[in-house]
């Protein structure tokens, strides 16, 4: 299992490939489809994100408020699918990569691919896992979504597969 910290370099990104096990340590952000809404709306208003786009990681996942003595409740995947839509523009626009669960369309794989960027798979039904891992977490827009809001969260160990690498290998074509 290989142990990666985020932001990934050109060759470290280049080094993964689709199947690969890591370990990811580092900030990443939450978003789901309300979020990418709203992030799509400042986009094309021309107005800044709340956070920098250029190499970041979005997990697309809600998480559940933190118990007593932790940074976050239970944070398991969302199905990735539902962000098609959204994907191709944002790794246009600098997006490192995105974390979640289940296939993703062809034109979000050729989008990782021109980009040379990557898609991890997390593993649905292990929240709790991903929630262990979280070492601090802080709303950074909408917090009116709840849930749904953007995070900026640090993780360490974040269990993860590469299921799309940056030649557009896939572990679902496999």
């Amino acid at each position: 299992m290989k142990k990666i910290t985020l932001p990934l370099s050109a060759e470290e990104t280049a080094a993964l490939h689709a199947g690969d096990s890591v370990l990811l340590s580092g900030e990443i952000y939450t978003a789901r489809d309300c979020a990418h809404k709203r992030i799509f709306q400042l986009l094309d208003e021309g107005n800044p994100l709340p956070f920098p786009l250029k190499d970041a990681f979005i997990y697309y996942a809600g998480p559940c408020p933190a118990p007593a003595g932790k940074a976050c409740g239970s944070c398991g995947p969302t199905t990735s699918a539902r962000m098609n839509s959204f994907a191709p523009r944002l790794l246009d626009g600098g997006l490192g990569g995105m974390i979640g669960k289940g296939e993703m369309n062809e034109e979000t794989r050729l989008a990782l691919t021109r980009n040379r960027r990557v898609y991890f798979a997390a593993i649905g039904g292990a929240g709790a896992t991903y929630g262990n891992a979280v070492l601090s977490s802080e709303c950074v827009a909408f917090p009116d979504l709840l849930s749904e809001a953007v995070y900026r969260f640090e993780v360490k160990d974040f269990p993860l597969v590469v299921a799309i690498d940056s030649y557009g290998e896939s572990i679902y074509r496999k």
